[in-house]
């Protein structure tokens, strides 16, 4: 299991919490408009694809691998 200790570098360490907000956020938001799909809470799509964005690239780093 990873951790945040930035054994590599702080970027290596935090690339895949910013793979999830600067690349699967506006992929998540768009893909939501696209498919007209309701978004919980009145919030924005964006919003939403930041927040789920930010926990997959937390976990991610924790687990050290996306799949």
């Amino acid at each position: 299991m990873s951790s945040f200790v930035p054994e590599k570098g702080l970027m290596a360490a935090m690339g895949p919490v910013l793979f999830g907000v600067a690349f699967l956020a506006p992929l998540i938001a768009q893909s939501l408009e696209a498919a007209s799909l309701p978004v919980p809470f009145d919030l924005e799509p964006i919003d939403v694809g930041l927040g789920v964005g930010l926990i997959l690239g937390v976990i991610a780093a924790l687990r050290g691998r996306w799949i």
